[in-house]
């Protein structure tokens, strides 16, 4: 169910909001880095990152949800993206809805893809009415792996797949699907209220 007008989502460092032209900036810087191409199918041009905005602004407008730009509350520097999306291609796993982030490097290790991914999934459960989150990534990918872990997220080998985009024999071809129901996040979601009180929502 589309919701209407993608509203910005907030957490106590976070802030997931819809996008600007200065954001185009620096996400190509991001795009184009190094380390976070490793894990893509490469770094984007210029182009092709401000393309990139330009579809998931249409997204927001189609469905109610995106990938959110990402910045910190405290300081307004953005940091990348991360949100709710539906796969570009065509998956062997059929229609679904991924929970997905891009960071800087800079912003690595500090928690912030787990917390702003929790505020997406709390979006397209209560306010989007979905009944199942997955995400996936390259089975390689140690670091995404681990946040879909404490996401709540469970992964079945018997569903990796290979990513119809990249070519037979790329490093990154060979994929990992992870899985949320909402029934499973709404109690995962209770025990962790009962074990750590109010830190979490």
């Amino acid at each position: 169910m589309p919701v209407p007008d993608g509203p910005n989502l907030r957490t106590p460092r976070l802030l997931l909001r819809r996008w600007r032209d200065a954001d185009k900036v620096p996400l190509a810087a991001l795009n184009a880095d190094p380390a976070v191409a490793e894990q893509l199918a490469g770094p984007l041009a210029a182009e092709q990152s401000d393309a990139m905005v330009n579809r998931i602004e249409d997204g927001f407008d189609q469905r109610g949800f995106g990938l959110w730009a990402l910045e910190v509350a405290r300081t307004g520097m953005f940091v990348g993206c991360t949100g709710l999306a539906v796969p570009a291609f065509e998956a062997p796993f059929g229609p679904a809805v991924e929970v997905g982030w891009r960071l800087a490097p800079a912003a690595w290790g500090q928690g912030y893809a787990t917390v702003a991914a929790h505020a997406a999934l709390r979006f397209g459960f209560d306010a989007a009415g979905l009944t199942e989150i997955i995400s996936f990534t390259a089975q390689s990918n140690a670091r995404s792996r681990a946040v879909m872990r404490r996401l709540g997220m469970a992964h079945d080998p018997t569903e990796d797949f290979d990513h119809p985009v990249l070519p037979s024999g790329h490093p990154l071809r060979r994929h990992v699907r992870y899985r949320l129901p909402a029934a499973r996040y709404a109690e995962w979601i209770e025990r962790a209220r009962a074990r750590d009180g109010t830190r979490w929502p």
